[in-house]
C-alpha cells in the first residue's frame, strides 16, 4: 500500500477531543480500507480506533448516504454512525461494540488479500488483432476482474481503456468460462484508486 505523505496530505495527530472519550484510542493506525454504501465503495484510511468509534479520511469528499460501514482487508464489516466531518475526515462511532485488539491485529481466516472494490466499469480491451468491450467488475491497485465474451489466452498481454481509465496494460493470470483475473503492469497508487473509483461510482464526491 502507498501510505506516503505526498498521498495522504502528511497525515496529521488525533485533534484533542478524541482523546476525551470514554474508550481508550489507538492513534497512527494507518491502514486501507472501504467505506461501503448506497452510493457504492471508497478508499478510505483508518487513522485511529477505539471500542466506540473509528477516525477515518479519504482522498476525496465524504459519501453522504445515511447507512454506511466500514469493511476491512480481511472482510469485516462494521456498522459507522457520523459524528462530525470536515474535509476528507470524518468521526464514527460503530453501531455495535467492536472488539478493539481483533480490528487493530486484524485477525485473519483467509489469507491476507488486496484492497478490492466491488464496482461495474464498462472498459474497452484490446489485443495486437482484437478490440472489444468488457465490463471490469471488480479492481484493486494491482489488477481487475473482466467480464468479456472474447478469448483471451493465460498470460496474454491486454490494454483497458475507457473515460475513467488511461490506457493500462495487464497480463491475464486466470480465466473462467467469459470471466478473467487480470495483472496490472504499473500498479495504481493509493490515491490514484480511491479517485478512480470515486469517478466511476459517485463523480460528485470529487467536488467535496
Amino acid at each position: 500500500m502507498d501510505f506516503s505523505a505526498g498521498n495522504l496530505n502528511a497525515i496529521d495527530d488525533v485533534e484533542p477531543a478524541a482523546e476525551k472519550r470514554g474508550a481508550p484510542r489507538y492513534t497512527s493506525l494507518i491502514r486501507a480500507a472501504k467505506l461501503v454504501c448506497g452510493q457504492g465503495e471508497f478508499v478510505c484510511v483508518i487513522r485511529d480506533v477505539s471500542a466506540k468509534g473509528v477516525s477515518l479520511r479519504t482522498f476525496h469528499g465524504l459519501p453522504t448516504d445515511a447507512s454506511v460501514a466500514l469493511e476491512l482487508q480481511n472482510g469485516e464489516i462494521h456498522e459507522l454512525s457520523m459524528v462530525r466531518s470536515r474535509d476528507f475526515d470524518a468521526s464514527y462511532t460503530f453501531v455495535e461494540p467492536v472488539e478493539v485488539d481483533r480490528l487493530v491485529q486484524e485477525n485473519w481466516n483467509y489469507p491476507k488479500r488486496q484492497l478490492r472494490l466491488n464496482l461495474m466499469m464498462p472498459v474497452t480491451v484490446s489485443t495486437l488483432t482484437q478490440r472489444s468491450n468488457a465490463f471490469v467488475t471488480n479492481i484493486s491497485q494491482q489488477g481487475a476482474r473482466l467480464d468479456c465474451d472474447n478469448v483471451f489466452a493465460i498470460d496474454q498481454p491486454v490494454r483497458l481503456e475507457n473515460d475513467y481509465l488511461s490506457e493500462t496494460r495487464c497480463k491475464v493470470r486466470w480465466r473462467r468460462d467469459a470471466r478473467y483475473g487480470l495483472a496490472f503492469q504499473n500498479f495504481l497508487s493509493l490515491r490514484e484508486f480511491a479517485l478512480l473509483a470515486a469517478r466511476v461510482q459517485c463523480p460528485l464526491l470529487l467536488h467535496g
